[in-house]
């Protein structure tokens, strides 16, 4: 929802701000009071381009901001997010337009942010219909959107992207590998050598290690030996060898204990230190026994170290890095070995991937044919209702041939371009007088139909789509009278699922209104202004008067007034 609208020095505009509520805002006034004005301020944070001119008398800037709420949208976090916007208090969102003689600036939620980025948040936020650029309608992907929405087909067409998604994997794996077909073939001869290279001195993880530790003690296998031999004999042979001490300090401690308990615990300990000592004096002897002098053996790791070093320095710096290399290029040469035999693999999984995907896009065409045709119903029922009886509405579908196209239906020959969203492209066209044939709503001149065609498709898709704020411009135009009413009312159930802002001449539908504004020009110390009032009930049927009666009510047009407001009441 449009929370609130501030302009800032905008034309005629010195200073106001709208407080705008959900339902039905209407908003009137006479002819030339600067309606037109709000509605250009409000394209200015919908992204439009700016004219400098629009800055007032002497101000040295124009600024517009608006505050929405309620726009946590999947879409919307995307988009702050592609663009290092903070989100802020969202449900919330900020978009400011600030414009000076050197050009304008836009901002969302404070921070910088180019055009794209303020029509891609939004499109999502608000859609304004009159005569102007901002009119989702009159762009045809929208189109295929309202349908979708309308059909409840957003599952299926996810389906159809997964399936898409899978194709366009394969077909860029297969061009990857194709492409790379003459360098592969190129480099199989370097990747033989270096595989035989490699795997004649066939290196093994953790190898460096284990030769390492060997290398230490066979370079010192002399200090291990009289290492060794002189613990053992210092332990175990000397005439003063610590065993037979500790044998002995054991026997005096024995003869302590039988004087003193005391000393029993101490008899553990020594007993304990004995055998210690005996476990430790045959390691040394064993160890010194099997210890080695094998030159030739020594000299076989040096050489294997070398030729492991050699192995380093040229691919990697470190033996993993050799080993990665030798699967990385194995990969490759196996890959080049059989390269017809792999695309042979891709091209058939490309041919399964594409049936599947063209299931499920013909399903998903056929089921937008079916809800074509409920909304072409539905369509000329309420254009017949909004003063439009004449009208002709149809969904046209087409499809794009291409040689290479991923979409083959049953067994024709012809290949059809998989789009984002299906095989499908949707239009709508229309029709609004007898004899006319369809042409595309694109070129639909009249600005008042396209705002009523508008609001004919949002009032049979509201309760299908979450669709943005509404704002109707000059939607009443060459309608009066009871047709007027029909539209009035289409306008007050519509707003009951969406806000809606629309400017109006005709009191049958600003007597519907559930806020009402008023724009009025003033003259102020000599400057021209234009100001903006919200009306209380009595102010709003004093108005609606004055659009049935002209500047000077009267009090049939007063009764009038209140008498329209009091039917919208009741429908309520």
């Amino acid at each position: 929802m449009l929370q609130s609208l501030y302009v800032r020095d905008y034309a005629l505009i010195e200073e106001l701000e709208m407080e705008f509520g959900s339902g039905l805002n209407i908003i009137t006034g006479a002819t030339g009071a600067g309606k037109s004005i709000l509605i250009g301020a409000l394209s200015m944070i919908l992204g439009e381009r700016a004219n400098t001119d629009v800055v007032r008398g002497d101000a040295k800037k124009a600024v517009v901001e608006g505050i929405f709420d309620d726009a946590d949208t999947e879409r919307i976090r995307s988009v702050l997010e592609e663009n290092a916007i903070e989100t802020g208090p969202l449900p919330r969102v900020i978009l400011r337009r600030r414009i000076t003689e050197r050009g304008s600036r836009g901002f969302v939620n404070d921070t910088p942010a180019t055009l794209d980025v303020m029509r891609a948040v939004a499109a999502e936020l608000i859609d304004l219909h009159g005569q102007h650029e901002h009119q989702s309608l009159l762009h045809t992907e929208t189109h295929l959107r309202l349908l979708d929405s309308f059909g409840g087909l957003g599952g299926l067409v996810e389906h159809y992207q997964e399936k898409r998604q899978r194709v366009a994997d394969l077909v860029a794996e297969r061009e990857q590998l194709a492409n790379r077909e003459r360098e592969l073939r190129q480099q199989k001869e370097l990747y033989e050598f270096q595989i035989e290279e490699i795997d004649e001195v066939d290196p093994q993880p953790g190898e460096e290690e284990e030769l390492e530790a060997e290398r230490r003690v066979l370079e010192n296998a002399e200090q291990l030996y009289s290492s060794t031999r002189g613990l053992y004999e210092m332990l175990f042979e000397d005439e003063n060898a610590v065993h037979d001490q500790l044998v002995v300090a054991r026997n005096d401690l024995q003869d302590l204990a039988r004087i003193d308990d005391a000393f029993e615990e101490q008899v553990d300990e020594i007993e304990t230190a004995q055998i210690i000592v005996s476990e430790l004096a045959n390691f040394l002897q064993d160890y010194n026994a099997h210890i080695e002098f094998d030159p030739e053996r020594l000299e076989a790791i040096r050489q294997r170290t070398t030729e492991l070093e050699k192995l380093k320095r040229k691919y990697g710096g470190t033996l993993e890095a050799v080993l990665e290399h030798r699967r990385e290029i194995g990969e490759q040469y196996e890959l080049a070995q059989d390269f017809e035999g792999n695309l042979e693999r891709l091209d058939e999984e490309i041919c399964e991937a594409q049936a599947d995907l063209t299931d499920v896009a013909l399903r998903l065409s056929d089921k937008r044919r079916e809800v074509a045709a409920r909304i072409e119903d539905a369509i000329l029922d309420e254009l017949a209702t909004l003063g439009m009886p004449d009208s002709q509405f149809e969904v046209r579908f087409t499809r794009q041939e291409e040689p290479d196209g991923w979409i083959r239906p049953g067994d024709a020959e012809a290949r059809y371009r998989a789009f984002q969203k299906g095989v499908d492209q949707v239009e709508f066209f229309i029709s609004t007088n007898v004899g006319v044939a369809p042409r595309p709503l694109a070129e639909v001149a009249s600005g008042g139909e396209i705002s009523r065609i508008m609001l004919a498709l949002k009032t049979i898709l509201a309760k299908s789509e979450r669709l943005p704020i509404l704002v109707f411009d000059e939607i009443d135009v060459g309608i009066s009278g009871d047709m007027a009413r029909r539209v009035g009312e289409s306008m007050h159930a519509l707003a009951r699922y969406h806000q809606i802002i629309t400017i109006t001449h005709l009191p049958q539908i600003a007597a519907l209104g559930d806020r009402h504004f008023k724009v009025e020009k003033i003259v102020e110390d000599g400057t021209t202004k234009t100001t903006i009032h919200r009306l209380d009930e009595n102010e709003q049927a004093t108005q609606v008067a004055s659009l049935i009666s002209g500047e000077d009510v009267t009090d049939a047009a007063l009764k009038n007034a209140r008498e329209l407001m009091a039917a919208g009441e009741r429908e309520d």
